[in-house]
């Protein structure tokens, strides 16, 4: 490896360092009362060179999000080739809670915290090239690419098929709220006794889905209605 490739390889690292740390921090202490100089700190470096990666704080929110979305859609890919939507909400609905169990503090900042305005501010040009309304790169599209080919086959209910993007709002409010207790860990809650993300995630999902399709002899169809409860969520976490 020559030189140039080993200095590139090293601002690299210290990049993605940077970032790891300024994930930790936002996820847990909130976006606004973090620093600059508080990052530099996290990872004992000064704030001048933390500059050099990012011009400022709503530059290296922005990229979080970005890398993050990216790896939660590149996840919901793999149900791409499912051919039956209703199948494909559930496996996308198992996947969201799923990567908030394995990456809590991703979720967290992706969907926990209140975006600042400076951190959202994009025109209509860096939408479209961060891959907004792309399925294949934007996660709420592929949702409800899913729910508008549900509703291409007659499966919604009549009343909510003027309405996909509401229909497509009401499952992923389902499966954020089981996903939203599981990162608070609850299951640590001395009141009450946690079901877990699982149980809860299927039964949820499958309540919404009997909200909306327009008759549950859908979900037998397709056979959602056998399957929903019968994979195991782990129970293991990766703050990574």
């Amino acid at each position: 490896m020559g030189t140039k490739e080993r200095r590139e390889r090293a601002k690299d690292a210290t990049r993605q360092k940077i970032l790891d740390a300024a994930r930790e921090l936002f996820a847990s202490e909130g976006y606004e009362a973090v620093s600059m100089r508080r990052i530099a700190d996290a990872i004992e470096y000064s704030p001048t060179a933390i500059y050099i990666y990012f011009k400022d704080k709503a530059d290296l929110m922005k990229e979080l999000c970005h890398m993050d979305y990216e790896a939660f859609t590149s996840r919901a890919q793999q149900f791409a080739d499912v051919a039956n939507p209703i199948e494909r909400i559930r496996l996308l609905a198992r996947s969201y809670i799923q990567f908030a169990i394995e990456h809590p503090n991703h979720f967290r900042l992706m969907f926990m915290t209140k975006p600042m305005p400076e951190m959202v501010q994009m025109d209509e040009e860096e939408m479209r090239e961060r891959g907004r309304g792309d399925p294949t790169r934007d996660g709420y599209a592929f949702l409800m690419q899913c729910v508008q080919q549900a509703i291409a086959q007659g499966w919604v209910r009549e009343d909510l098929r003027r309405d996909p993007e509401l229909v497509a709002q009401m499952l992923w409010a389902g499966g954020h709220g089981v996903a939203s207790l599981q990162v608070t860990r609850l299951e640590n809650e001395p009141w009450f006794t946690w079901k877990g993300a699982d149980a809860l995630g299927e039964a949820t999902l499958l309540a919404v889905l009997r909200g909306i399709l327009r008759d549950e002899s859908i979900l037998e169809r397709n056979g959602s209605a056998t399957s929903i409860g019968t994979k195991a969520v782990p129970d293991g976490r990766n703050d990574t």
